[in-house]
């Protein structure tokens, strides 16, 4: 196998990453305010996401920087054309990084529910933008022989992209569910379990419809590949286990499964290319010609060998540490009120 194709197969593990791992981030900051029904229980809903939401973005930064370096012309090209997609995913990202943090600075219910929306919708809004860029890769973007992007922003909406944001948002939502079964108790955990019936099933939907799409999209044959076969088996196992006083675990593994296999099926579908153009099949970017130089590879190469299965360590071993469940702390007891002293006789 070449240098450029394991990069390429680098990069994709890097997208799946970040969506398995930051995707029931996403899932529970949107589902917070919906399954918590009192502000203590919507800190309990973050706080089990707590230890990971910053360590999983970093996902997210690797895959475009490996995209820089390995693939120079891929990376001027797509980030050219989904710029103004990029700017609002990064501020999205910004604005639900710094929620996190304000939110609890003060207890004025006006402060505590502007940065509870702005977790809501940011945890909303990036998964659909980053799916609809990656749907794009492969549904294909007026791209010319200089590979420079022709078309503006109303040309990135495509039906496809589109179906694949929504798809990754209810995988991320029944992420989110099944990972607050997993890691919280009582209420909210019942209120979580409640939750991934309903969410499951639109999961199914769009897994099975995402599938169907891809297939008219990629061409070839009709057959669904391994990968869009696991995804649709997942998400059914998924939505099943969710919705189980038992299995947390098995439920919350079988949705990582659903979005490890519906993100990488589209890479598989994508290669040898690396953007579609819509403009002529002889203008798309491939692994060939928008790759590095050789050196430049085996630098990077070697870098990823030696840190990759550091981060990879470092990542089990917080799951790990925080494997316990977060609890939701007793409601205090109103003090009774004080008697009355009785008079002297």
């Amino acid at each position: 196998m070449q240098l450029h194709t394991i990069w390429f197969v680098i990069i994709a593990i890097f997208w799946v990453g970040f969506f398995v791992l930051e995707g029931f981030d996403f899932g529970v900051g949107t589902l917070h305010t919906i399954l918590g029904h009192t502000d203590i229980e919507r800190r309990v809903a973050l706080n089990t996401i707590g230890p990971w939401w910053d360590g999983n973005e970093v996902w997210l930064v690797v895959a475009g920087a490996g995209t820089f370096a390995a693939f120079p012309g891929w990376y001027a090209t797509m980030f050219s054309a989904l710029y103004l997609a990029l700017l609002l995913t990064l501020a999205a990202l910004m604005a639900r990084g710094v929620a996190f943090e304000y939110r609890g600075k003060s207890e004025n219910p006006r402060w505590q529910a502007a940065w509870t929306w702005c977790t809501t919708v940011g945890s909303l809004l990036i998964p659909l933008l980053l799916g609809v860029g990656l749907g794009d890769l492969l549904a294909g973007l007026p791209i010319n022989q200089n590979h420079d992007f022709t078309g503006n922003f109303f040309d990135l909406l495509t039906p496809y992209g589109l179906m694949t944001g929504v798809t990754l948002v209810g995988l991320c939502l029944l992420h989110g569910a099944t990972f607050l079964k997993l890691k919280t108790t009582d209420s909210l955990r019942g209120r979580a379990r409640a939750a991934a019936g309903p969410l499951g099933w639109a999961a199914i939907v769009l897994v099975i419809g995402h599938v169907i799409w891809t297939r008219a999209v990629a061409g070839g044959a009709d057959v669904p590949e391994p990968l869009q076969v696991v995804a649709v088996i997942a998400v059914i196992f998924a939505a099943r286990l969710g919705v189980s006083d038992q299995y947390d675990g098995w439920a919350f593994a079988a949705s990582a499964v659903a979005i490890l296999a519906t993100v990488g099926s589209i890479f598989v579908d994508l290669y040898p290319n690396v953007m579609i153009s819509s403009t002529n099949a002889a203008y798309n970017l491939t692994v060939n010609n928008s790759a590095s130089g050789s050196y430049a590879l085996k630098v990077m190469t070697v870098a990823a060998v030696i840190f990759f299965p550091l981060v990879l360590a470092y990542q089990g071993w917080s799951f790990h540490v925080f494997r316990a469940r977060v609890r939701t702390p007793p409601t205090q007891a109103e003090p009774a009120a004080p008697q009355a002293a009785t008079p002297p006789a």
